[in-house]
């Protein structure tokens, strides 16, 4: 049995800044195949998961938040995607750095996303009273996500799934060398 604590970190003590001041936060784009339609059709679709803002009215997002002195930033990237989103899975090759201006405390932050391959999706997690989680297709997500830079790290994770089908298919396709 596995015992899993349902409270999110607070507080800024363990925060890490960059050597501009700027705070450093970390999140992960949640992504998953599915594989039927429910009508017994195969399918094998990607699919990304948003959720909302602990407010719910100021749209959706990607799971995101402080990179912490004790921590690695993909272990951050999965400690904030299960907190947030109620996800557990691996964190794959970083997507990118961002500098962004947050609207609401009007300072600049430097972002960090990852890919997450979600493997395990939880019933219980620390912020489930405060925030919907929704699985989405790429283009409603698109659509959805509030934030430029989170939308950019969702295209360069789209363009790096797509180019890893076409080389499966390419090998597939090479005949083999005698």
């Amino acid at each position: 049995m596995v015992a899993v604590c349902l409270v999110s970190r607070t507080g800024r003590q363990l925060q890490r800044y960059d050597n501009m001041g700027r705070r450093q936060v970390v999140g992960c784009v949640p992504y998953r195949y599915k594989t039927g339609d429910g009508a017994g059709n195969v399918v094998d679709d990607l699919e990304v998961l948003v959720i909302t803002s602990q407010k719910g009215s100021q749209g959706m997002m990607f799971p995101k938040g402080g990179w912490e002195l004790d921590e690695t930033v993909k272990e951050a990237a999965l400690r904030e995607s299960f907190e947030e989103a109620g996800v557990m899975g691996n964190v794959e090759h970083e997507l990118g750095k961002w500098n962004f201006l947050s609207k609401s405390r009007g300072t600049f932050y430097e972002g960090y996303m990852f890919p997450l391959l979600v493997t395990e999706q939880l019933e219980l997690w620390p912020e489930k009273d405060v925030r919907q989680r929704i699985w989405m297709s790429v283009a409603e997500a698109r659509e959805a996500c509030r934030h430029g830079w989170m939308k950019e790290a969702l295209d360069i994770l789209v363009e790096r799934l797509s180019s890893r089908v076409q080389q499966k298919e390419e090998t597939v396709k090479r005949p083999c060398s005698p």
